[in-house]
């Protein structure tokens, strides 16, 4: 119902400003009335409205919290994505700094042992190799220090390996995986707090809020706004000259705005010159008629005149 009233007073402002468009004035003044562009402030995420933080009437400023919604189930969102994060950096960091300390110092003892097995082998090696030459020692058994010496050399050879295995961590295929599982849960968790943030809306720039949409406790769905702004930029005279009036006016131009009551004249830049022509009522479309064709134009305020306006206010706009 709110909507369609302000639909139906704009439709009527316009009707006004079309018909004072044909009323071509010597002095260079045209009637028109103030216009407003409204920016409707929704939360992409449905919820029950909690915190309506604003009141119609309030001047807010960028940033300032405009309202929240119930978001209890994207608070638990993002704790679990922070835990299943902290779980896949875990096991990240598990594969690159490789075997625990303890793990690595058990490796280093045993390779130590099996040093000290291969050097005693070598010497009964040397020992009988030199008495072998004298046939004190029989071939059998020369060959059995030379096999125990090779058997000692291999568990060296086997320990080495894995000592240098233990401190090189995981294998290059399973730490990438792992990085790979790292990253997607960080865009999870950013997703999440995405939406965790996306239950509150705050003001997008200094700006009056026009209306409040809902109360708290109420329902409200994905993409409904809950509160209308009126920045002060948004705001803007409207008005209609006859097209042998277009050559004096160019965008970027001052015109002098009054209204009922002013106690000064506000100045607005032209933004806008419509590139259609339109007809003032009653439509007659014949030659002797052409001089009926308006144009529409729009000129826009400063912040600081546009805060003592009103939309749908009706103003006198007199061309330089």
């Amino acid at each position: 119902m709110k909507t369609c009233s302000i639909l139906l007073f704009s439709a009527c402002a316009l009707a006004a400003g079309l018909l004072a468009g044909c009323s071509g004035n010597p002095s260079g003044a045209f009637q028109g009335y103030i216009e407003g562009e409204y920016v409707y402030v929704a939360s992409p995420l449905g919820g029950a409205l909690t915190n309506l933080a604003v009141a119609r009437g309030d001047s807010v400023k960028a940033g300032q919290l405009l309202f929240e919604l119930e978001r209890g189930s994207e608070a638990d969102g993002v704790r679990q994505a922070e835990k299943n994060l902290a779980q896949a950096g875990s096991q990240l960091d598990d594969l690159t700094k490789g075997q625990r300390p303890t793990e690595i110092a058990s490796l280093e003892a045993q390779l130590e042992r099996v040093k000290a097995n291969l050097k005693l082998s070598n010497d009964e090696l040397a020992r009988r190799e030199q008495l072998g030459g004298a046939d004190v020692v029989s071939k059998e058994e020369l060959d059995q220090a030379r096999a125990q010496s090779k058997a000692d050399q291999a568990q060296v050879d086997q320990f080495t390996a894995d000592l240098e295995t233990a401190r090189l961590g995981g294998r290059e295929d399973a730490i990438s995986a792992a990085q790979a599982a790292v990253a997607s849960q960080t865009a999870a968790l950013d997703k999440a707090k995405w939406l965790f943030d996306q239950k509150q809306q705050f003001a997008p720039a200094d700006a009056q809020v026009h209306d409040t949409l809902y109360r708290a406790g109420e329902w409200v769905a994905a993409g409904n706004p809950v509160v209308v702004l009126l920045p002060p930029e948004n705001m803007k005279v409207r008005f209609f000259v006859p097209q042998e009036m277009l050559p004096r006016i160019k965008t970027g131009e001052n015109v002098s705005v009054t209204f009922d009551g002013a106690a000064k004249g506000y100045s607005a830049m032209v933004n806008y010159i419509s590139t259609e022509a339109e007809f003032t009522p009653p439509v007659l479309y014949n030659r002797e008629n052409r001089a009926k064709l308006i144009f529409m134009i729009e000129a826009k305020f400063s912040p600081a005149d546009a805060a003592e306006l009103r939309p749908g206010q009706p103003v006198d706009v007199k061309l330089p």
